[in-house]
């Protein structure tokens, strides 16, 4: 795999504003960091700096699921409406934590990212749900409990982030805990994450990058994302820990032999060689498989991906809205040949 090549062949990677760094189990193999985390201030981006990752937050709540489950605290096949404490209103009876977990459910979305106008819905949805008060996962239920089903529970992938909220409302059911904590308790801290948290957006701390939504880099985020992450993003990361965290599930530290095969099975056939798993993304071609997680909103994108065959871990944390999905793409190709 010559990452170099596909570092210079990216079309964006003059453009670029973040860290780009991939690593085996000796250490870094090639890295790029790029741009500013305060442009304002010229504060570089270095490796070890935090990065919000959006909706690459839903493999963390992914795995704390599992790990209730891998605890008997929690079943895959459990009806939600027998787990949660909730009026939740037109919600199928019918939804389950797999469903949930697999993006199967066929609930409504408080943001419908397979709707054309998905951007627009946001703006719209923020005006009446000021982000500064999106602080706990109950406020995000009047937004969710009076939608339509779009589809019936099973019946396809649809992607939710509605969902995934559900599933952190769950853990906090079970655990008498905020979904941020018990992630913190069992996963974050366990392994030492030492640049990962939910970090409210008002309240950042050292060598955390801020998001840009235009071109020169003056404008950041903070009025476009909710002031605190949840279950379905939000999580604030850095490349050392992603590195840490893909080596801790494929070495079974976080959870069991057995729920680490079901987490990363794939769960859900979306094409010939997509697939999806308990909060992870599969791709699989022949006797070739690559996990991944992925990540975009205003001011931010992001991946991290595992390669088993060639022990790498690859990751690419971004504070503009540059499109690095390219750069996953060109690597899972360069595995194939």
């Amino acid at each position: 795999m010559n990452i170099s090549k596909i570092w210079s062949n990216w079309i964006d990677s003059d453009r670029f504003s973040g860290v780009f760094s991939l690593s085996n189990e000796n250490g870094v193999i090639f890295e790029k960091c790029c741009g500013f985390r305060n442009a304002s201030e010229n504060l570089p981006n270095t490796r070890d700096t935090a990065f919000a990752i959006a909706s690459g937050t839903k493999m963390f709540t992914g795995l704390a699921i599992c790990k209730l489950i891998d605890d008997n605290k929690l079943e895959l096949d459990g009806r939600i409406h027998d787990i949660l404490p909730f009026d939740l209103g037109r919600i199928n009876k019918d939804v389950t934590v797999f469903h949930l977990l697999t993006h199967t459910s066929g609930i409504g979305d408080y943001i419908d990212e397979e709707s054309s106008n998905s951007v627009e819905q946001l703006e719209t949805l923020y005006k009446q749900y000021p982000v500064c008060l999106w602080e706990n996962l109950e406020y995000y239920l009047p937004m969710i409990t009076p939608l339509p089903s779009k589809y019936k529970p099973g019946e396809r992938f649809g992607y939710s982030n509605a969902g995934f909220v559900l599933l952190g409302l769950i853990i906090e059911a079970i655990c008498n805990l905020s979904y941020q904590q018990f992630v913190r308790d069992e996963i974050i801290t366990p392994l030492n994450l030492r640049h990962t948290d939910y970090y409210r957006s008002d309240l950042l701390p050292h060598n955390t990058a801020l998001g840009y939504i235009d071109e020169n880099r003056q404008r950041t985020n903070i009025f476009k994302l909710p002031i605190i992450g949840g279950s379905d993003g939000g999580l604030y990361t850095c490349a050392d820990d992603l590195d840490i965290l893909w080596r801790a599930i494929f070495s079974n530290k976080l959870l069991s032999r057995k729920i680490t095969d079901e987490f990363i099975k794939a769960q859900v056939i979306r094409s010939d060689e997509k697939a999806y798993g308990l909060g992870v993304y599969i791709y699989q071609c022949d006797d070739n498989k690559v996990y991944y997680a992925v990540g975009g909103d205003f001011g931010v994108d992001f991946f991290t991906a595992y390669f088993p065959k060639q022990n790498i871990v690859a990751s690419a944390l971004g504070n503009t809205e540059i499109n690095t999905y390219p750069l996953l793409e060109a690597l899972i190709l360069a595995t194939n040949k």
